[in-house]
């Protein structure tokens, strides 16, 4: 059994991110395929919101070591004020001081054959590029999605730092790896030079969570058609206002009322945005703001639904969000307002998908709520086959990984 260190932030207990998904199933999967996983986390004090529900899934034979770790803007600050520089390149810097010297001591009682680190928080790559130097491991940067890119991060020192970090580890690491085709595409015309190290392994679904979800919810609506988006809306990324906007227009026209109608934000982390859109455009009876549920729950949710929503900027052209697979093994009808030249159309139009509008086209959004209305009530709407469902399971994409790891070790 060959072993890899993995560095990670995103892990069980923290709540609120389906980032999580990632790491954990890749920890439960890879010794299926000859590697045992050495967890190098950071301590739950760090994470601004925690929850049990997942721990029960971490193997227990696997090492997990939780490195010291602050939130910067939640522990060093007073009066909720701090320097930038101590939340650069995020606020998790201070993660680093510790995880760097544990994560040595790791390397040298389990001799891992890999080093893997994994964004979006960049201190990962931090720790995961100074494990590989001082070690001499090779190392697998898994960036799952774009960097630094146009106007992201905002702050100019930050956006500096993010490039910095993006170019020693497409520079240093064995490979680099992205979650979308468009995502891997742009690095490898960003960095010509390493584009054979660059490689591609998708998001997924876990089958064995669908398992144990399918009667934990009960029906949602009666008697109405319930339109559910799961997890987070960004007003940037993930803008709902064409939505709303469209969504009162329909409800004048009498096309989608409150009688019919219920539109679900699960666990938003926005809901005053979207309570304030809601009453702007007079459709507080269509719109449903919902807390966070346990991940299985979530799951039932998905499966209970008439129809799940898809939203994603065409400023995420080469982001896929992680949903979008467990929308597709769900086996619901999805509408997805996103750009139809991005990666998450794609994905979802290759899934049978029949009503797809570029979100921040407001008549666009409307012609695909009235469609999708449509189809709903006619009992014509497709939902992914069994095949292409299959297809996009964390299974498949932890062996892409184990594989990966083989090639790199020889």
């Amino acid at each position: 059994m060959r072993r890899v260190l993995m560095v990670a932030y995103h892990f069980p207990p923290l709540a609120g991110s389906s980032g999580i998904q990632r790491t954990l199933r890749f920890v439960q999967q890879l010794p299926q395929h000859g590697w045992e996983p050495i967890v190098l986390t950071a301590n739950p004090l760090a994470y601004e919101q925690t929850s049990s529900d997942l721990l029960s899934e971490v193997p227990t034979n696997i090492p997990v070591h939780r490195a010291w770790a602050l939130n910067t803007s939640k522990h060093l600050a007073i009066g909720g004020r701090y320097l930038a520089r101590m939340a650069r390149p995020d606020r998790w810097v201070s993660w680093r001081l510790a995880a760097v010297p544990l994560g040595m001591h790791l390397i040298r009682k389990y001799r891992p054959d890999v080093i893997w680190s994994t964004y979006p928080i960049a201190t990962a790559h931090l720790i995961g590029a100074q494990l590989a130097a001082r070690s001499g491991i090779p190392w697998v940067a898994d960036f799952r999605d774009p960097m630094a890119q146009s106007g992201y991060p905002a702050d100019p020192e930050t956006w500096k730092q993010f490039k910095q970090i993006e170019t020693e580890a497409v520079s240093r690491a064995a490979h680099s790896v992205f979650t979308t085709p468009g995502a891997a595409d742009e690095y490898r015309r960003r960095y010509p030079n390493h584009a054979d190290k660059i490689a591609v392994i998708e998001n997924g679904y876990d089958e064995s969570s669908f398992s144990g979800a399918s009667n934990t919810c009960a029906a949602l609506e009666p008697g109405k058609f319930t339109l559910l988006h799961s997890g987070i809306v960004y007003p940037s990324e993930r803008d709902p206002r064409p939505m709303f906007a469209a969504l009162g227009r329909l409800k004048r026209e009498g096309v989608m009322t409150a009688d019919h109608w219920s539109i679900r934000f699960r666990a938003s982390d926005n809901d005053a945005m979207l309570s304030e859109l809601a009453h702007k455009h007079d459709i507080t009876d269509l719109i449903q703001l919902l807390p966070p549920i346990r991940y299985r729950e979530a799951l039932g949710e998905m499966l209970s639904a008439d129809g799940l929503l898809v939203l994603q900027g065409r400023g995420c052209n080469a982001q896929i969000p992680a949903k979008a697979y467990e929308y597709i093994r769900a086996r619901r009808p999805i509408l997805a307002l996103a750009d139809p030249a991005g990666d998450t159309a794609g994905l979802l139009r290759n899934a049978g998908v029949q009503t797809l509008a570029a979100l921040e086209d407001e008549h666009a959004v409307e012609g695909a709520l009235r469609q999708f209305s449509e189809l709903l009530r006619n009992g014509n709407a497709s939902v992914a086959s069994d095949m292409v469902a299959q297809s996009h399971s964390r299974e498949s994409r932890t062996l892409e990984l184990a594989r990966l790891f083989d090639q790199i070790v020889g």
